[in-house]
């Protein structure tokens, strides 16, 4: 928490937080936490600099506030300029305000991805004795078809333990999530949505617990991490005269070799998770850090201050809740898309009107709570 850190002689940030999950606590988070290295943190309702996000029904409330906004997402959303001073999101772009920072870092303490040397040295036996589960599943989302159906493929070769609400076959929910994935060979991760740099903890919650991952969805997952250490679709993945269906099955294929060939897995274990065994740019504490030094010395012209008749009349919301429509209707097209190319429907909840209020209490479920996992 905030209060851990010393904060002797250091310039006071007032600090504001908006737009987040129900659980997020101002005091003790991700950003808070790291921000109280370097400077002296005071959470404020008026604060000089908020940081605010796009959950549930308070996802708006950054509009009422006239200091520097500076905007994160977990989701796959891209930032607003027209609502935002600065960003930090997923994206890969030049945008001279924005900083590529992915979720999965809020889940993984980044410098414990990397592998102390030599990796080689990784016995293959001692790493199969103790794991008794062939493969792990753990989700809750129903939503990703392409997610469905692997698990489905995968099943008919060897059972895949679902620990998860999605699919489950082990007598209930995992209490401990991490324990149950130390106990998997492999686990299925898998994005909820695809995209390039929309990278979350489905990838890096394994790779804590020493478990190979299944990849699917970024395609850019190489840029930071090292896949060769676990099994990504995305280095086999469809093409002229190869559909996404086949991309998958290739997949399992994959997976199958790995896990009856030793010396497929050995050398897996002995790459690194990292490119380079090293912490990327996008997750390195010091390189966030200073990113948000140049926000606090960085003189702009605010968003919030220049909005005019069109704020006074209470207008500036419209831009943001285009882009909430539009963020729908794309969702629901890659949705669409991502079942056409499977020709798979997904598991059926029930039909007509009982199917469609199931969809949109896992929504609702899902925009009150965080994001949906």
């Amino acid at each position: 928490m905030v209060d851990s850190f010393p904060t002797a002689e250091r310039r006071s940030i007032r600090l504001g937080f908006a737009g987040f999950w129900d659980s997020f606590d101002p005091r003790d988070n991700f950003f808070t936490n790291l921000l109280a290295t370097r400077w002296r943190i005071e959470l404020s309702d008026e604060p000089e600099y908020l940081i605010h996000s796009c959950i549930g029904r308070r996802r708006h409330d950054h509009l009422r506030h006239d200091c520097v906004r500076i905007f994160y997402t977990g989701e796959n959303v891209r930032a607003d300029w027209h609502s935002t001073d600065w960003a930090f999101t997923f994206e890969h772009t030049d945008h001279p305000r924005h900083f590529r920072l992915p979720h999965w870092p809020f889940y993984v303490d980044p410098p414990r991805l990397v592998k102390a040397p030599p990796a080689a040295a990784v016995d293959v036996e001692t790493f199969l004795a103790g794991r008794s589960r062939f493969c792990g599943f753990v989700v809750s989302n129903p939503l990703c078809a392409t997610r469905n159906e692997f698990f489905r493929r995968l099943s008919r070769y060897r059972r895949v333990d679902s620990g998860g609400r999605l699919f489950n076959n082990i007598g209930g929910r995992v209490a401990d999530k991490r324990a149950f994935l130390s106990e998997c060979r492999f686990t299925i991760a898998f994005e909820n949505e695809s995209y390039p740099g929309y990278t979350s903890e489905k990838v890096a919650e394994p790779m804590l617990t020493g478990t190979l991952p299944i990849y699917w969805g970024d395609p850019l997952v190489g840029d930071e991490f090292d896949t060769r250490s676990f099994l990504s679709f995305h280095d086999t993945p469809p093409g002229p005269g190869v559909s996404p269906s086949a991309a998958l099955d290739t997949l399992v294929e994959r997976v199958v070799a790995v896990d009856r060939d030793p010396d497929l897995l050995a050398a897996a274990l002995a790459h690194p998770w990292y490119r380079g065994n090293r912490v990327p740019r996008c997750a390195d504490a010091e390189a966030i850090l200073d990113q948000f030094a140049r926000i606090f010395v960085t003189p702009i012209e605010r968003v919030a201050g220049r909005r005019g008749l069109v704020r006074r009349l209470g207008l500036d919301h419209l831009p943001d809740a285009a882009a909430s429509v539009r963020r729908r209707i794309t969702r629901k097209w890659r949705q669409w898309k991502n079942r056409a190319a499977m020709a798979v429907g997904e598991p059926r909840r029930g039909t007509g009107r009982r199917r469609w209020q199931a969809s949109v209490v896992l929504r609702r479920r899902a925009c009150s709570t965080g994001y949906g996992r």
